[in-house]
């Protein structure tokens, strides 16, 4: 069934056989004949040029039905069908007509149609002429769950590149895209073009090719529609009509109270109302009511109330209201205070309250619910929802009952809440993939599906996105290839893989669906991967991680102030939560990432200490870093309000507990982040130049401190995990880090230890040339012939040891990742993250799941 989205300016009106008139050239003549209960419209064209893009509307008796169309589609709403043509008839040359493909219905009744328009224009001739057309419209056509846009070029040139804009009812999701592609963020999705269909002829249409997909729920319509930023039926933006009603339920000494009826919504949804006091903004609110706070008392105001649509276009003012604030002179009791407060629900980011209603000789007005000394949230009634909160994180609650002039009664009890999990039952798995993964690894976003690891994580953490060294700025949509030193401080200054991210293309044996990237899509890479892995499993979380080892030098330049915070977020959430993907060689653009990340993880390494070499570091890092969390989740938490989804904010943090100490601020970071993911390995290692530790052996990491260690101060994953605990973070924002790689050393003398904290001569050959020192866990196990497995009772720690003057690696295994889980559940902690997954053949992740459940 097709339909246009919004009353479009091409509507045909079928009638019986008639005289015509002298025509214009762009003037189609509808004739309707009847042969039994079958009906046809023939359509001529007398003028001299050709018409393309028509399509019919008529009436029928009440109770008589069209169907079974031949050669076009139909749509019956009540009396009125909506006749639209197939492609091969949509344009009706000069002095021709539609023989023999001319349009026929069958009638349940044998009855003539009325009122009948072809493209606006009464179909015998008649009257005016059709209006113009608009240079480039988009028809919608649904039928069922299958459903299509139609995109029209009226005008006289070619256009070339377009896309769609389109919101969808409420919980409908749209799908399985052919001939474009879409991604979805909340209820808006965005369509695009592929190749052969991006550049559509003056007078043509994108049939037989037009973008087609599938809508959750049958015969969905889009609420809004937009074609390159204009209504996709032509017509100029309309605003939203104007709130109606405005009404004042509740007055104070101070405050004014207001309600409305809900706007008419416009060319865009409505994404809230602005409240005026006189000609001064005084509130703006997403619901249909609001308080004015701060009024003067016993004084006359005048207010009035305007929609905002999501563009930002607001409605004309409703009528306004006049309300006179009361006189405290008139009452002076405070109400009774409230009592009963407890909590009726919770959630990771809100806590619904409930509470005993006060009583007052004037009346109360409402209740002011506080989290600590906050002022959360103002409600009439005896029940309050307080969202933004989160995850794991104990609030104190208490309530003020205010009268109706504004005497306010003490507080209530207060009542303890902790939020829920961020995973709301079991145990977080979060894996890193790593973006150059596809490369020497041949390790692929399907590979996290066939070993059986995607149906296990709970998180998938995309490593890594840099900052652009002279904006300061999420930097995307660029590939620069690094230094060969890893020590060169300039190594990852404008780095990045945007083929890697969303330009290359994968073959069928590549891809999580066994569908081939045809090389046309305007996403591509690990970045469609990602989306079709999410599709195949939808509670699955994938997060953006931003920094890492090499990607962390501006880190300190982007946390340095208010206004480099707010950029820095906000280009990230454009970027990758918006899905804004800059242009790469012809991918990307405009929401086409939309809908693939549910979060950002942050990976400063380190703020206030040494990481990479040329890393900037400030005194003020700390401080900066727990602003620049807290922005982030001001940010996040502030899109949530305009598309209903929460989205996550986590973090890799240090074990050092003197980088935790310079950098970190945990009860305060706390109040932000849903996760810290505590690094857990990489205690000890061998540089690829033979730097950091190239003379002993040591563990990367081990669940406990060892007695035998020669380092001082030694490292394990409990000394790290209670400096977290001791600070009073909760213990269910802690995830321990396991390492799906092994760190390794060569010529290493036995000691009677097997080449525990033994002696060595630098890194061990690594699993490429450029990584000495490091291979992964299945690599090592196949590479590196006779390296017998060990198992340190007392550490937990994992090594094999090839024998005396040979090589030594350590790195976890089945044994130690089920003593790790073991002790995590007693600890109570939220679960384990992976460094990183190409190292798994499956065996890793499966003995995690084992173990955490």
């Amino acid at each position: 069934m097709r339909r246009l989205v919004t009353p479009l300016i091409a509507v045909l009106v079928i009638i019986g056989m008639c005289t015509l008139p002298a025509q214009a050239a762009s003037r189609l003549i509808a004739t309707f004949s009847l042969s039994g209960n079958t009906g046809t419209f023939l359509v001529n064209n007398p003028g001299t040029t050709a018409v393309s893009g028509w399509s019919i509307v008529f009436e029928l008796p009440s109770g008589v039905t069209a169907s079974n169309p031949q050669n076009a589609t139909i749509r019956q709403n009540g009396t009125k069908v909506t006749l639209t043509p197939a492609f091969y008839i949509n344009t009706v040359q000069a002095g021709k007509n539609t023989e023999p493909y001319s349009p026929k219905v069958t009638l349940s009744s044998a009855v003539q149609p009325t009122n009948c328009l072809i493209n606006g224009a009464n179909c015998d001739g008649t009257g005016g002429d059709p209006p113009a057309k608009p240079p480039v419209s988009a028809t919608y056509d649904v039928s069922g769950t299958s459903a299509k846009f139609i995109v029209a070029n009226n005008s006289t040139t070619a256009l070339n590149g377009w896309s769609i804009v389109f919101d969808l009812p409420a919980g409908v999701t749209a799908s399985n895209a052919s001939n474009g592609s879409l991604t979805q963020s909340g209820r808006t999705v965005t369509l695009t073009p592929v190749h052969y269909n991006t550049t559509v002829n003056a007078g043509a249409t994108t049939e037989p090719y037009s973008p087609s997909f599938t809508v959750s729920t049958a015969n969905a319509e889009p609420t809004s529609c937009r074609i390159n930023d204009v209504n996709c039926d032509g017509t100029p933006d309309a605003p939203p009509g104007a709130p109606g009603n405005l009404r004042s339920p509740v007055r104070t000494t101070k405050t004014v109270s207001l309600a409305w009826d809900a706007a008419t919504q416009g060319s865009l949804p409505i994404v809230g109302y602005e409240i005026y006091n006189g000609t001064a903004l005084a509130a703006s609110v997403t619901e249909t009511s609001g308080t004015v706070s701060g009024l003067t008392p016993n004084t006359e105001y005048t207010f009035t109330v305007k929609a905002k649509d999501r563009k930002g276009t607001l409605s004309a003012a409703s009528a306004p209201v006049k309300v006179t604030t009361r006189n405290p002179a008139d009452d002076t009791q405070a109400p009774t205070v409230p009592s009963g407060l407890r909590s009726t629900a919770k959630s990771s980011s809100s806590v619904t309250l409930a509470w005993t209603a006060s009583t007052d000789n004037s009346g109360v007005a409402n209740y002011d619910v506080f989290v600590g000394p906050t002022l959360a949230t103002t409600v009439t009634g005896t029940t309050a929802v307080v969202s933004g909160l989160s995850p794991s994180t104990e609030y104190p609650f208490t309530v003020k009952a205010r009268d109706l002039y504004d005497n306010v009664s003490a507080a209530s009890a207060e009542v303890k809440v902790t939020t829920s999990d961020i995973v709301e039952t079991g145990y977080a798995r979060v894996g890193y993939f790593v973006q150059w993964g596809i490369y020497g690894r041949q390790y692929f976003v399907r590979n996290l599906d066939t070993t059986g690891a995607a149906a296990k994580l709970t998180h998938i953490n995309y490593a890594f996105a840099n900052i652009d060294p002279r904006n300061l700025t999420c930097l995307q949509g660029v590939t620069k290839g690094t230094t060969s030193d890893p020590q060169d401080p300039s190594q990852g200054d404008g780095a990045g893989d945007a083929e890697a991210d969303y330009g290359r293309p994968f073959s069928s044996a590549q891809s999580v669906d066994g569908v081939a990237d045809t090389g046309w899509e305007k996403l591509q890479g690990n970045f469609n991967q990602l989306k079709k892995l999410k599709a195949k499993y939808p509670n699955l979380k994938v997060l953006i991680s931003l920094g890492g080892w090499t990607y962390s030098k501006y880190f300190s330049d982007v946390a340095a102030t208010d206004a480099s915070r707010k950029k820095f977020a906000a280009s990230c959430i454009d970027t990758y939560i918006k899905g804004n993907l800059p242009d790469y060689n012809g991918k990307g653009g405009p929401g086409t990432a939309a809908g693939i990340f549910d979060g950002i993880d942050l990976d400063w390494e380190w703020p206030g200490a040494e990481g990479h070499a040329g890393n900037h570091i400030s005194p003020n890092d700390k401080a900066n870093n727990t602003l620049l969390i807290a922005e982030f989740r001001r940010q996040l938490d502030a899109l949530t309000t305009t598309t209903g989804k929460r989205y996550q904010l986590t973090a890799f943090t240090p074990a050092d507990p003197a980088k935790i100490a310079a950098g970190w601020d945990l009860p305060e970071v706390a109040k932000s982040l849903d996760i810290f993911n505590i690094q857990g390995y990489d205690f000890h290692g061998a540089g690829s130049d033979n730097s950091w530790e190239p003379n002993r052996t040591g563990h990367q990491g081990n669940l406990y401190l060892d007695a035998d260690s020669p380092y001082n101060p030694d490292f394990s994953v409990e000394k790290a995990v209670n400096v977290y605990l001791q600070a009073g973070v909760n213990p269910r924002k802690l995830t321990i880090g396991l390492a799906y790689y092994g760190r390794g050393w060569q010529q290493v003398t036995d000691g009677g230890k097997n080449g525990e904290w033994q002696d060595a001569h630098g890194a061990a050959p690594g699993q490429f040339q450029e990584e000495a020192g490091t291979r992964g866990y299945s690599n090592l196990l196949a590479m590196v012939p006779g390296c017998t497995i060990r198992h340190d009772e007392v550490a937990v720690a994992t090594y094999c040891y090839t024998g005396n003057n040979g090589q030594w690696w350590s790195f976890d295994d089945a044994w130690s990742i089920g003593k790790k889980t073991a002790w995590l559940k007693s600890k109570g902690l939220l679960g384990a993250m992976i460094w990183e997954m190409s190292g798994d053949p499956g065996v890793l992740t499966t003995a995690l799941d084992a173990g955490l459940r």
